[in-house]
């Protein structure tokens, strides 16, 4: 975010004059005491907006996250990719298009998300289990799980989750 009244050296412009800066988002000029820059393009703070939640991102914080072509705040950014962008079985990047499992907030590619002993993937519909950081089928469950001894376990329909807002 940028603050054109502070030490910046000012843009190349004509004698004295400061070139108007068009805002990314309404186009207008931008004659604001304060400004922002975020995706190599200048915007009014009122301009500067979550594509999720719509929150003005000046206000909330210093900085913005950028993926696929969406401007998110930092919870929306979690909430859509996880904390770090990246499906939490193979570690590799999760495209903002694609579809995504979700299990105690933890997000997977849908052919990552298998059960840890028969590698069988989980669909919409299929019951598992969470235990540990591994997802089970319900066949697959450990023992103590069918006998009752697993109390702080978690057993979940599982349901597709796609990365709209």
């Amino acid at each position: 975010m940028v603050n054109p009244s502070g030490s910046a050296q000012p843009p190349p412009g004509g004698a004295g004059t400061l070139p108007w800066k068009r805002c990314a988002g309404c186009g207008g000029k931008i004659a604001d005491r304060f400004l922002l820059y975020a995706m190599d393009s200048y915007w009014h703070s009122r301009c500067l907006k979550c594509s999720c939640c719509q929150a003005q991102l000046g206000e909330i914080g210093t900085s913005c996250y950028t993926k696929s072509g969406m401007i998110l705040c930092r919870n929306d950014y979690i909430r859509l990719f996880g904390n770090s962008g990246a499906c939490s079985a193979c570690g590799q990047s999760i495209p903002a298009s694609e579809l995504v499992m979700r299990a105690q907030g933890n997000v997977y590619h849908l052919k990552c998300f298998t059960c840890s002993t028969c590698r069988n993937r989980l669909v919409p519909g299929d019951r598992f289990h969470y235990i540990n950081g591994s997802l089970f089928c319900e066949h697959d469950r450990p023992t103590a799980l069918i006998n009752g001894h697993l109390n702080s376990l978690q057993t979940n329909p599982l349901l597709p989750d796609q990365k709209v807002c």
